[in-house]
């Protein structure tokens, strides 16, 4: 698995070099959703990441955001299979963000064994900031151990959180909680990364994270550097986060876990 998180690193960080010179280039910028942009680089970095993999472990098998090599046009297929390790790969997640030169996004590499967190690695490249961890050895920003907040309660609190794409269209949207968290806290941030947010949790920079409807990608890395921080992940009920299933994600410093699943098990 050693050699897996030191593959992970390398290829997090010559995707995150490729996608920083594209950023300085003319996007080629298209919609999968109304309010869901992919741009050129999500694939030229998927591609890369994929392929780093596939190389190095052609049995592995790969669920990653823009469905890159399985002949899917929707996305998101992989080649999951029932694999012993499987990788969860988003290339850009942020990509709105990135798409207007909004420097907060990252790349997203999580692996899963016989169905459980193994490791998982988020690279924000505009800040040079690599966190990483692996199931049992704590979570680490480069070589600094990361240790969840010890915050207490709510109104000391600096929560973040996301809103799903289709909220346009989708009357459970997340912002009644955002309404509601926003009164009870000092404040909720929406940054942008889902990746990145489930980081900072890890480090200690926020006290907690919640969104809906996200995908495996989206959370794999940083729901296990959540957990190897001391942190606490689960649905809103308090279920377990697996593939498949509840979309709901909770993650805090453990201290504020059952407040915050209080207010968000209301009105849902």
């Amino acid at each position: 698995m050693k050699d897996r998180l030191q593959l992970a690193i390398e290829l997090a960080r010559r995707a995150g070099g490729l996608i920083l010179e594209g950023q300085n280039s003319s996007l080629q910028i298209s919609r999968k959703g109304q309010n869901d942009l992919v741009t050129d680089y999500d694939f030229k970095s998927e591609q890369m990441l994929v392929n780093g993999i596939l190389k190095a472990y052609p049995e592995d098998r790969i669920l990653a955001e823009e469905g890159t090599n399985t002949g899917s046009s929707s996305g998101g297929q992989g080649q999951a299979g029932d694999a012993e390790h499987l990788w969860l790969i988003d290339p850009i997640d942020g990509t709105t963000n990135y798409a207007h030169g909004l420097p907060f996004y990252s790349v997203s590499i999580g692996l899963m064994m016989n169905d459980s967190l193994a490791l998982g690695v988020i690279y924000d490249p505009a800040r040079d900031e690599l966190f990483h961890a692996i199931k049992g050895g704590g979570a680490w920003l480069g070589d600094v151990p990361l240790r969840v907040s010890e915050t207490r309660t709510l109104e000391d609190s600096l929560l973040v959180t996301g809103f799903p794409y289709d909220i346009r269209t989708n009357a459970n949207n997340n912002l009644n909680h955002f309404v509601e968290l926003s009164k009870l806290t000092r404040g909720v941030r929406r940054l942008g990364s889902a990746a990145l947010d489930l980081a900072y949790v890890a480090a200690g920079r926020l006290d907690g994270f919640w969104e809906l409807r996200l995908n495996p990608w989206d959370w794999a890395a940083g729901v296990l550097l959540t957990q190897e921080a001391g942190g606490r992940v689960t649905t809103f009920d308090g279920g377990d986060k697996v593939i498949g299933g509840d979309e709901t994600l909770l993650a805090t410093n453990g201290h504020l876990h059952e407040p915050l699943q209080q207010v968000l098990q209301q009105g849902t």
